[in-house]
């Protein structure tokens, strides 16, 4: 098997089902699934034994399922509805055998201090994560790049805040660039265990006071965009992390063109730049 997984989100039209029949027609082993895709699969119908029998039938595993967001809430309210998504997340996530359930911290404490937006994120997901270990589960943080938490040494502070060992880090070169504060060098530095997946993508920035279209930005093939790719690429290799790479092009423009014309291109990118095929 491959070390190739493609995200969802790089063919956001298209379906779970076809996405799943995309991945492996395009050279992929595995898939992140996209969470608005899995549940409009399992409300028309569909079971979790369904998914199983698509995601065998084309010789693709299931290694996260992307994701829960505003996990930085301070609402009571709206963090009981996140730890009641959990806990189905969850238990599809076991059923499917897919290990990892990505988590996003945006912007409801954009403003507050940094003591405040580390403490009340670390609880929330300390509490996320207590309930995935009930199911197995294991939670992937993405720093987002124009929210607070941006930045790898951010988030690894926030994780341990959150005083669980299910949670880790997904490497997205393109938050971790276009934040603006975290090098390859320190990802090279990481412990390999504390990385769950690697989100392999390039783009563009801009000043962090300006409004940014993600879909714009992160609209390039990889080595088409501004991202110093290789760095990272053997920044990640330096851990010693032998996982899955995923690759993610989160682009309007893309998302208009043929599902597995993109697919099959940022493969062979993935081919090119990581496996040096």
């Amino acid at each position: 098997m491959n070390k190739k997984a493609i995200h969802g989100k790089t063919i956001y039209k298209s379906n779970l089902a076809t996405d799943i029949r995309v991945a492996h027609e395009s050279g992929f082993s595995a898939i992140e699934i996209v969470a608005s895709k899995l549940y409009s699969f399992l409300e028309h119908g569909n079971t979790t034994d369904d998914l199983c029998k698509i995601l065998e039938r084309n010789q693709v595993v299931p290694v996260c399922i992307n994701d829960i967001c505003h996990v930085e809430t301070d609402d009571a309210k709206k963090l009981d509805e996140i730890l009641k998504e959990t806990d189905y997340l969850s238990s599809v996530a076991k059923a499917i055998k897919c290990p990892t359930i990505q988590l996003v911290p945006l912007l409801a404490l954009e403003g507050r201090p940094w003591n405040e937006i580390v403490n009340i994120t670390g609880r929330n997901v300390g509490k996320i994560g207590a309930i995935g270990k009930k199911y197995g589960v294991r939670f992937q943080m993405e720093p987002v790049a124009w929210s607070p938490i941006h930045s790898l040494s951010k988030c690894l502070e926030m994780i341990e805040v959150a005083g669980e060992d299910n949670v880790g880090m997904v490497v997205d070169f393109w938050h971790l660039w276009a934040g603006g504060e975290t090098s390859p060098d320190e990802v090279a530095k990481l412990d390999k265990s504390e990385i769950y997946n690697i989100h392999f993508c390039d783009g563009k920035k801009q000043p962090r006071d300006t409004k940014w279209d993600e879909t714009i930005l992160r609209g390039y093939y990889p080595g088409d965009g501004d991202i110093p790719l290789n760095k990272w690429v053997e920044a990640v290799k330096a851990t010693g992390y032998d996982s899955f790479w995923s690759c993610e092009l989160v682009s309007a423009k893309h998302w208009e063109d043929d599902v597995f014309e993109v697919a099959t291109t940022m493969s062979h990118a993935m081919d090119k730049f990581i496996f040096n095929m």
